[in-house]
């Protein structure tokens, strides 16, 4: 089991004319991952980018999609990561979460992922 924290980023494909739910989705899941010894790191939108930028590596980068949001949380370690999961399934407000948008999430998908800080030098 590798030690220090644990950090996830969701990336969501966003549901065209949902992003008033999708607010209030992302601003449940804040308060319940700090609730249970989390720090959240936010949830991003798409926004226009600063007009007359292009990608510093021509060729090679692209402009992303227009409809993905990405939240980004931390747990210190993964005992509590595994503490998180298992009290927000049985915090009331969690499993009011989970049952509101289980079947109509105001997102198309999602997919997550594990990161770990890459050690300065």
């Amino acid at each position: 089991m590798p030690d220090g924290p644990v950090t996830c980023e969701i990336r969501y494909r966003l549901a065209q004319g949902r992003m008033t739910e999708f607010d209030a989705y992302a601003q449940t899941w804040m308060t319940l991952i700090e609730r249970h010894g989390g720090t959240h790191h936010g949830y991003f939108i798409p926004r226009e980018k600063p007009e007359g930028i292009g990608t510093s590596f021509p060729g090679v980068g692209e402009e992303g999609a227009g409809d993905v949001a990405i939240a980004l949380f931390t747990l210190p370690d993964e005992a509590a990561y595994r503490r998180y999961r298992r009290d927000v399934a049985s915090d009331p407000d969690g499993i009011a979460a989970n049952t509101r948008y289980a079947d109509d999430p105001p997102f198309i998908s999602y997919e997550r992922i594990f990161l770990q800080p890459l050690p300065r030098k």
